[in-house]
């Protein structure tokens, strides 16, 4: 093996599986092993399911065995953040005030990934309700970078991408709502998919948030991402929301390069302001790609900014989620999600519709920009992750300023993105490049950042030094 176990690729398990080289049984194990070595440290997961880990990969050792895998990820070791049902399990969304009794079924993402036979470790830490770009709160506590402990790994899906990013677990299923895998993606040096909304199903649905939220997978290279699309994607009629299935195979594409391609660049998009070094990574990678053959052009800052057209409607959906909370339940919320949420319900209704129109304007906008580019690059994030501990939505840390400027207008218009590891700040922690595409795109999304994958030689660029960082934690 080229890698240690924990470090392996879905596509490298697939082929070691199929050689008999290593077992299913071999990649849980290591898995557990890692939870049990720096969880303590990075508190990534609300629950873990040791013996149902073990019973699947034992389970899948055997139909490798008699050469009858139920799909290219049979065996292959996958994380589900907690917003998602996983059957026997509760679904907590990261609060106190959510129900403790389990799931009566598998929500249809985590359907079809135990359907292909991936070994599901357990379900990962999110903030309260998916609120915030950092994953904290009083259910659990506070989640940690393992690039840097003293870090937040982002969030929602932050729990999901620390864990996978320090060696547990080969896949991790996230939801994004305003940037939610492709912050904690970023932040922790992984790639990270957003699909076209619709394109995963899933349900239930819960919220005024319903139509900002994709269900994608965070994975450690693109063919991985490709190949747990394939199977997310599959059709389930509990969601009224779902594109029509059209059996696309997303990795058709994968090595199909970028020559010929028409890419814009903006490093300001909304009028945002990015860290000069961030920038600099971004606008080098946009130079890779030209060399690759693609047409690049820098574009500046393409839309309006978006503070002013969706604050009101952000803050909305915060009091609607309130809303659905028992009042004498309040005092045990996160206190940053309940002073916005409490200000969320004076929002008029007029006010929150007017979020709905111009998300219509600017999903046309976005349109017809894709009439003219193919594809267009940014910073995923405009800074390095902040200290774990930081205030969320506070001086220094301004959601739309710091966290979300580069990501969440692509939920609003519904089009399918992807963060890439584009380099390292000289503090040492990942960065990425977003690459966007017009609505049902996702194909060339994942063959611009193969392209990229390849020529940035990504698979040989460090992994985090745990155990220095734990030392560093207790001295």
């Amino acid at each position: 093996m080229a890698s240690p176990i924990e470090w392996l690729t879905a596509t490298e398990l697939r082929t070691l599986y199929r050689r008999g080289a290593l077992s299913p049984v071999e990649a849980a194990e290591t898995a557990l092993a890692r939870i049990d070595r720096y969880n303590g440290a990075l508190n990534a997961f609300m629950i873990i399911d040791r013996d149902g880990a073990l019973a699947q990969a034992r389970a899948a050792e055997a139909r490798w065995r008699n050469g009858r895998p139920l799909s290219p990820l049979d065996g292959v070791p996958v994380t589900i953040k907690d917003t998602v049902d996983l059957k026997g399990f509760p679904t907590r969304a990261g609060s106190r005030t959510t129900p403790e009794a389990p799931a009566a079924q598998d929500c249809p993402e985590a359907a079809r990934l135990r359907e292909a036979g991936c070994v599901i470790l357990g379900k990962t830490t999110t903030p309260e309700y998916g609120w915030k770009g950092m994953t904290d709160g009083p259910l659990f506590g506070t989640t940690r970078n393992p690039w840097n402990l003293e870090r937040t790994p982002g969030g929602s899906s932050g729990g999901a991408a620390a864990a996978l990013a320090a060696g547990i677990g080969t896949l991790a299923l996230g939801t994004d709502g305003g940037g939610s895998v492709r912050i904690p993606a970023t932040h922790c040096g992984l790639f990270g998919l957003k699909p076209t909304f619709g394109r995963v199903p899933h349900a239930p649905h819960r919220g005024a948030f319903t139509t900002l939220v994709a269900t994608g997978p965070i994975t450690r290279s693109v063919a991985d991402a490709a190949l747990m699309l394939n199977e997310m994607a599959r059709p389930d009629a509990r969601d009224w929301y779902a594109l029509p299935y059209a059996a696309e195979d997303f990795g058709a594409d994968l090595w199909a390069g970028v020559a010929g391609l028409k890419i814009a660049v903006s490093t300001s998009f909304g009028g945002a302001q990015t860290d000069p070094e961030i920038a600099t990574l971004v606008q080098a990678a946009a130079q890779a790609l030209e060399g690759l053959g693609a047409h690049v052009e820098q574009v500046g800052d393409v839309t309006a900014p978006l503070r002013p057209r969706f604050e009101k409607y952000w803050l909305a959906g915060l009091g609607e989620t309130l809303s659905r909370i028992a009042k004498e339940r309040w005092p045990e919320l996160d206190p940053g999600f309940l002073k916005l949420a409490e200000i969320g319900q004076s929002v008029s209704r007029a006010e929150a519709y007017a979020g709905e129109l111009a998300r219509i304007e600017l999903g046309t906008e976005m349109a017809l920009f894709h009439q003219t580019y193919d594809l267009l690059l940014m910073p995923t994030i405009p800074a390095p992750p902040v200290n774990a501990s930081m205030p969320y939505h506070a001086q220094g840390n301004d959601r739309w300023a710091r966290a979300t400027p580069f990501t969440v207008a692509f939920n609003y218009t519904g089009q399918p993105c992807a963060t890439i590891r584009c380099g390292f700040t000289s503090d040492g922690m990942p960065a990425g490049l977003q690459i966007v595409g017009a609505k049902y795109s996702e194909r060339l999304i994942l063959r611009a950042a193969a392209a990229y994958e390849a020529v940035s030689q990504a698979s040989q660029w460090p992994t985090p030094a745990l155990a220095a960082s734990l030392a560093k934690m207790a001295a």
